[in-house]
């Protein structure tokens, strides 16, 4: 691939990486904001990728972008169960 192409993709994918940042921040939804920030994890994957950083690529994709969204969303189940047990 070409320099420019290259570097466009990386512009285009670092700003899904900010956007995917600030809805992670600001949705009120918890589900939501931890798949987005999980999608910011993605999008840094691919961006290591395509800097031709395979392993650091592998390793985002599986603990950043998988691991943690999974611990993530298993601890708001968690947490929402508990939160019902209270309330009756």
């Amino acid at each position: 691939m070409s320099s420019l192409v290259i570097t466009l993709l990386t512009v285009v994918l670092c700003a899904g990486i900010l956007i995917s940042g600030l809805l992670a921040v600001m949705l009120n939804n918890m589900v939501s904001a931890v798949v987005s920030a999980g999608l910011a994890s993605l999008f840094a994957s691919v961006v290591y990728v395509v800097l031709a950083a395979p392993d650091v690529a592998m390793t985002e994709a599986s603990i950043g972008s998988g691991l943690t969204t999974m611990i993530f969303l298993y601890a708001i189940r968690k947490t929402q169960k508990l939160e019902s047990e209270d309330d009756e």
